[in-house]
């Protein structure tokens, strides 16, 4: 299982921490080590002071693939979710200011959680779609697929000239603008259209 991740695909996301809007996806791994075993606490880690959440729409692939077309992409998944990307970013922007990758603070173990998948049957379409993490009853992100810079079909196919798509792998498709630092005894829910499909709490 690959989890795929996505950086920089909502504008105000990137206002928010002063980046630059790239010119293409920007593109990175997390290890299956990194996902969050569900009934799990997320457990702030002690390499970091600054614990982010962000909340993203995620795919799930359904079979292989290889140089896919953005015309056929929509054909390599069928579910979709929310999760939360953790990221260290205080080391984060350390590792940046070096010129150096973000690993250490996006794929470190238990940074990943996923919600319930749901067939996308069930919604009348993907390209407007809501979702929001809610942080102690209050809603602390909440966006729609209609504003991602790369839409997720577009990500599919973008994903594939790299790596090879296999059956199980999760693309998490960037998160929207309101990220910020966890505490313990926060707890994060994520919703997607209504629906609550994962329930975090954080120690």
């Amino acid at each position: 299982m690959k989890i795929i991740c996505i950086g920089r695909n909502y504008v105000e996301h990137i206002a928010e921490l002063n980046n630059e809007r790239p010119a293409e996806p920007v593109i990175f791994m997390k290890p299956d080590t990194a996902l969050l075993q569900k009934q799990f606490p997320f457990v702030i880690p002690e390499f970091s002071d600054d614990i982010h959440y962000e909340i993203e729409l995620v795919v799930k692939i359904n079979k292989v693939g290889k140089y896919i077309d953005v015309k056929f992409a929509h054909k390599y998944y069928d579910e979709i979710t929310v999760g939360i990307d953790f990221t260290a970013r205080d080391l984060q922007q350390s590792l940046i200011k070096q010129g150096l990758s973000w690993e250490k603070a996006k794929a470190f173990d238990g940074s990943a959680v996923l919600g319930d998948f749901v067939s996308k049957t069930e919604f009348a379409s993907l390209e407007n779609i809501g979702f929001e993490l809610v942080k102690n009853g209050e809603t602390a992100q909440k966006s729609s697929a209609d504003f991602m810079i790369w839409k997720i079909d577009e990500l599919v196919a973008e994903a594939s000239k790299y790596f090879t798509l296999k059956t199980g792998d999760v693309i998490f498709t960037g998160t929207p603008q309101g990220v910020a630092k966890v505490l313990p005894g926060d707890v994060l829910e994520g919703i997607l259209e209504g629906k609550k499909l994962f329930k975090v709490q954080v120690k």
